[in-house]
């Protein structure tokens, strides 16, 4: 493979990376309710998981999709139940005091706990297997070499994960915080509202 190749790859998964959805709506809220480390693992767990969507392509499942469409929308409904899940939750635990919140979720939930929320999140929808899928038809040559493959996946790791680190710090920022402590059930809510919004798009769509 050609570095261009290599780059048109890096940005082309980097603007996808970039554009709003549930893993960046999870890595804000999370860093603004638990601070940016927590928020960090978040992280790890978003780009781990865009990693498995990619090698799922690898594997043809990208394929699998357009020939059984309906396994598709299977798994978008089903992605959809547990964003509207996320939501519910978040919309009713908004009124509830900030610090005992956030001491009963952090309690309840470890740092792998996390990971495992932003994996989840990233396999909530199946449509980056047909992004991928694109992406290694259009860019990647069918005898590319074992490495080839495994640098894609680090740049995708670094795209999703090293973004939503990035949305964690923002959020995490003192000012950011104090905003967000003064209109916490708004806020809360708007999260939430926003989650059920995507979850009902990938359903429809």
């Amino acid at each position: 493979m050609t570095l261009s190749a290599f780059l048109a790859i890096y940005f082309v998964h980097l603007a996808a990376a970039i554009s709003p959805g549930p893993a960046v709506l999870m890595a804000a809220h999370t860093s603004l309710r638990e601070g940016m480390a927590r928020g960090v693992w978040l992280s790890v767990g978003i780009g781990l998981g865009a990693c498995l969507w990619a090698c799922a392509a690898l594997f043809g499942l990208a394929v699998l999709f357009r020939i059984a469409p309906a396994l598709l929308t299977a798994l978008k409904f089903a992605g959809a139940a547990y964003l509207l899940y996320l939501a519910v939750k978040m919309w009713r635990h908004a009124p509830e005091p900030f610090d005992a919140e956030v001491t009963e979720t952090a309690s309840a939930r470890s740092n792998l706990g996390l990971v495992w929320l932003g994996i989840a999140t990233q396999l909530a929808n199946p449509k980056p297997a047909v992004f991928f899928g694109t992406i290694f038809l259009t860019f990647v040559p069918p005898q590319a070499p074992l490495w080839a493959y495994a640098a894609i996946l680090g740049i995708i790791f670094v795209n999703d994960a090293g973004w939503n680190v990035l949305v964690s710090r923002i959020f995490s920022l003192d000012r950011t915080r104090r905003g967000y402590l003064r209109l916490k059930t708004a806020i809360e809510r708007g999260f939430g509202g926003l989650l059920a919004l995507l979850g009902l798009k990938l359903a429809l769509t």
